[in-house]
Parts: structure tokens; C-alpha cells; sequence
């Protein structure tokens, strides 16, 4: 199957130029114009109501943080000019830095702040965990906001910090008190570019436009923190019909940088002197299917189980990475293998797909032949694969699998429905985490046991959120690997979701672009045409 893949690929390449989006020669001429191709169609910009990616890329172009992470992974101020912490760390005060403007001419203020960080509260996975120990946001001036605590917190820095799935990003006040699963439609933020709403067409096109008063910080950049220079006037987000035609459009410098380029089309785009080909997100990313919780078959962890013991993850990493494997990562965790808690457990639960071992399993469960619906975004490159892979498995298994193949934007819509397969639920789906979102256990919502606050598929564990308790109040990072271990090994029995392996996504650009920026999210600043 790789093979014709790669051979239809190399063909359709070759004559996508035709196909390719035609801009003016006084488009591609403007120097002051970032073109950009974005991994997937941007339909939601809510980067709270909406996990996708592409929204929180989105959103870092509009927005900013308090606080940001460097390439280290340290914590350092952004919007934040500094902070302090009472003797008993139940009381922080952050003090905003001067000169901080909305889009709309707006001050940034304290209660922008604490409006925003209460609904991110109410959605992210870390953020939950934040907020079930706030007390109050208190606002007692427009610069300072003051967090008091019921517990201490140690990590609540790294919190408002992180830069994986839905970071901490700052809103206006009527936006951020807005109901946190209904996307709003207003887009504004304080960030390097102020969104063009007039010119949105959602699932095609976005378009991004400098903004002025944005005052960057002083300090060089590093993944999200430092100075947020932007050198482009306008940056457009230029969606394409398939990956091919994204290929011709970047050899014909008709677009100058795509996100995400289809393991298949690497080997030619790399005879093209003017483009460069590079690593994304530093941690990789972690394939996973996610299974619903509610329903049968997969409300048995039986059930479950039966699909991890069958997993080979070879077999999901080279259908996405046409079988280099120096672009992934056999990786036996819930956690991305390249970073601390990305160990395996001992036992290995997953040392090697097994067919029998599995049939036996879902035996055991009691599966009576429920229909399971899995859902596959045949429009995502990088996801899409790894249904087909699971569609094989499960039938091997022995379940009654049917395969939904449809657009990224309608399985997003459908995943967060609660229905049951009669009344057009799902049971199971395949998708890709950035390893920067899943590196400690309190943020990892593959793991994370919260119920209906938590991750679509709504996996609950009063044992897990006690040892993530355990977890956070830990003094030392001794203490917090172990507790983390076990955190992994009840997953690995629970078995809420099923890791496929870590891989790493290569972006391409064209070589006149200079001051790329490596890290977890695929940033404008910085960056110039030479």
C-alpha cells in the first residue's frame, strides 16, 4: 500500500502545477506578504472551545501569554512583568508590563486577565486542575492580578506557561466571560497580528494584518517567549485541496512556507534547491486512538485492552512517515519518548502486537457484536493514515467496525457529541498529539481521568486525579517521576486512550525565508525574506 501511495503522490506532483492556487504576479512580488499553508482548514478561532491545532496556532498569532517557555522549558514572563508569591504560597501576584494593547484600542487590564484565565479554567485539562484550587482572582488595580489559592500550586507558572493544546491566552473581558464550549466569534487579542474577520472564509482562507502597538519584549526568542518581532505586514493562510497541489504551489514560490508536508512528497521537494525541508514541533508528535467511554463496547476496559494488545506501532508509524524510520519513535508510553516521563512501564504492555491475546481479551469483555463507528479525517495527511491502519485491526480483532471516512472539520463536530452509534454517536477515533502538550501528567489528557470535564471520550478515574493531586503537591521532581509512573501504569490498565507511537512532522519553506524559529508552534516572528 506505501508504495502506491508514493508512486501516486510522485505523479500527482508532477502535474499539480496546473491545479495549483493561482495568485497575481504582484502577490507573489510583495515582499511584506507571508504566505502560509496551515496544517489543517481553520474553521473554529476559539483556541478554548476548540482542542484542534490549527485554532491554537491560530490564536498565537492574535494573542498572547503572561507568561511563555523558552527552549529549555523554562518559564518566562511575557505579557508578565514579574510576579510574587506569599510565604505560605496560597497568594501570587502578577504585575502586567506597561504598554499592553487589545486590537480594539483597549488598555490590557487585570480583569481581562482573570476573565480569561476562569474560562480557560473551565476547559483545558492543566487549567481544571489550576482552577479547582483558586479561591479568587482578585483585580485590586488594572496592572496586578492577584491568585489565592486553597493549596499550594508550585507549578501554577508552568500552567499559565505551557504552549501545547489551549495555552493560557489573554482575551477581553466580554470574551473571556463567554461560555467556554460555545466558540465566540469576536477574534480579538493583544498579540503581534490582529485577525482580518473581513476577510475570513472559514475552511479556506484567513488572513493576518501587523499590529502596531504591539510592543515586543526585549529579550531573543525562543519557542514562545522573548520578542515577538514581526517583519511581515500581512501574513495569509492559504488552505489547499490536497497535498500535491500544496508541493507545486511551494516549488513555484506561490507560497513561501507549509506547515506540514506529507512524509511522501519529502524526497522530491528536496531536490528543489530553493526549499528547505526541517523538523516541527521539537518533541514530535504522539499518535493515539481515542476511544468514547459512554457507550458500548468500549465502556469495558476489556474492550479496550483488546485493541492495545493488537497495536504494532511500526506498522501506524511508517503508513504516516512512509517507512523512515529516523522520523519516528517506537514509543511504548503516554508521554513522547524524548522527554523525562516518556518511558515505558515494566512490564511492556504493548512489547508486541498480538492477535490471540487480543481476541481473547474482547472475548472476556462480553462483545456481543456492537456496531463500532470510527471516525477519519480523510483530509488530514498526517491523521488519516492511521485510520485506515485501525480499520484493518479492529475487524482482525473481531469487531463489527464500520469506517467513517469524512473532513477534519465534521469529526470535530461529531467527537464532541455524547450520543449513542443509533442516534449518530462514535466509538473510536485516530488522531495526533504535539508531544509539547502531553510532557507532565497533570497536562496530558490522554491519561487524565476527569469525566465529563475532561478530553472527548470522557474517561473518568477518581484513582488517576488522586495521584495527579499527589503529583502537583509533590516537593521534588524525584517524587513527581515516580508518582508519574504509576500514573502511566494504571493508564496502561485502564487503558482510556492507545498510543501509536511518536513521529516527527517535517515543514518546508522556501530558502529566501530567514530567522525560522524551532519549537512547538509554527511562528511568524522572527522571520524575514532575505
Amino acid at each position: 500500500m506505501r508504495q502506491k501511495i508514493t508512486r501516486r503522490s510522485a505523479l500527482l506532483l508532477a502535474g499539480a502545477t496546473l491545479a495549483a492556487p493561482s495568485l497575481s504576479r504582484a502577490q507573489r512580488a510583495d515582499p511584506r506578504v507571508l504566505r502560509f499553508v496551515p496544517q489543517a482548514a481553520l474553521s473554529i478561532t476559539d483556541p478554548v472551545a476548540s482542542l484542534a491545532g490549527v485554532a491554537v496556532n491560530h490564536s498565537y498569532y492574535v494573542y498572547d501569554t503572561l507568561y511563555g517557555m523558552d527552549a529549555k522549558m523554562r518559564v518566562t514572563p511575557q505579557m508578565a512583568e514579574g510576579h510574587s508569591v506569599s510565604d505560605d504560597g496560597l497568594t501570587w501576584a502578577i504585575r502586567l508590563r506597561e504598554g499592553l494593547f487589545f486590537h480594539d484600542g483597549e488598555a490590557v487590564r487585570s480583569r481581562d486577565c482573570a476573565a480569561s484565565l476562569r474560562r480557560w479554567c473551565s476547559r483545558d485539562t492543566f487549567g481544571r486542575t489550576l482552577g479547582s484550587a483558586v479561591v479568587e482572582w482578585q483585580t485590586p488595580d488594572d496592572r496586578t492580578l492577584v491568585i489565592r489559592l486553597s493549596r499550594r500550586f508550585p507549578l501554577l507558572l508552568d500552567a499559565l506557561a505551557k504552549p501545547g493544546t489551549s495555552p493560557a491566552f489573554i482575551m477581553p473581558e466580554r470574551i473571556g466571560n463567554t461560555e467556554a464550549t460555545k466558540p465566540f466569534t469576536e477574534v480579538i487579542g493583544s498579540g503581534p497580528y490582529r485577525f482580518a474577520a473581513d476577510e475570513f472564509v472559514p475552511g479556506s482562507r484567513a488572513a493576518y494584518r501587523k499590529f502596531d502597538r504591539y510592543v515586543p519584549r526585549q529579550e531573543a526568542p525562543e519557542w514562545t517567549s522573548g520578542g515577538k518581532v514581526v517583519h511581515f505586514e500581512r501574513v495569509e493562510w492559504v488552505m489547499m485541496p490536497d497535498q500535491a497541489t500544496a508541493a507545486a504551489a511551494l516549488q513555484a514560490g506561490e507560497v513561501d512556507w507549509w506547515e506540514q508536508v506529507g512524509a511522501d512528497l519529502i524526497p522530491l521537494l528536496r531536490r528543489n534547491r530553493d526549499i528547505t525541508i526541517a523538523n516541527g514541533d521539537p518533541a514530535g508528535y504522539m499518535g493515539v486512538l481515542r476511544f468514547n467511554h459512554l457507550h458500548p463496547p468500549f465502556n469495558n476496559p476489556k474492550a479496550r485492552q483488546a485493541v492495545l494488545a493488537a497495536v504494532s506501532q511500526p506498522d501506524f508509524m511508517g503508513a504516516v512517515t512512509n517507512s523512515d524510520e529516523t522520523a519516528y519513535n517506537v514509543c511504548h508510553s503516554f508521554f513522547p519518548c524524548t522527554t523525562p516521563y516518556g518511558r515505558a512501564s515494566s512490564p511492556d504492555p504493548m512489547a508486541e502486537g498480538n492477535l490471540e491475546r487480543a481476541r481473547a481479551l474482547l472475548k472476556e469483555s462480553g462483545y456481543a457484536g456492537e456496531k463500532v463507528i470510527l471516525l477519519n479525517p480523510s483530509d488530514f495527511a498526517s491523521i488519516a493514515p492511521f485510520g485506515l491502519i485501525a480499520h484493518d485491526l479492529l475487524a482482525r480483532i473481531g469487531f463489527n467496525v464500520e469506517l467513517v471516512s469524512t473532513d477534519w472539520g465534521s469529526v470535530l463536530g461529531r467527537i464532541v457529541q455524547r450520543k449513542p452509534i443509533s442516534e449518530g454517536g462514535w466509538s473510536v477515533f485516530p488522531v495526533w498529539w504535539s508531544g509539547m502538550g502531553i510532557v507532565t501528567p497533570s497536562q496530558n489528557a490522554l491519561i487524565r481521568g476527569q469525566g465529563d470535564g475532561g478530553w472527548t471520550g470522557w474517561y473518568e478515574s477518581k484513582e488517576m486525579e488522586a495521584m495527579n493531586g499527589r503529583w502537583l503537591s509533590a516537593e521534588t521532581e524525584e517524587e513527581r517521576m515516580r508518582i508519574g509512573d504509576e500514573m502511566q501504569a494504571l493508564a496502561f490498565r485502564d487503558v482510556p486512550t492507545v498510543p501509536l507511537g511518536q513521529f516527527f512532522i517535517r515543514t518546508a519553506y522556501r530558502r529566501s525565508l530567514t530567522g525560522m524559529l524551532e519549537g512547538p508552534r509554527p511562528v511568524p516572528w522572527n522571520l524575514r525574506r532575505a
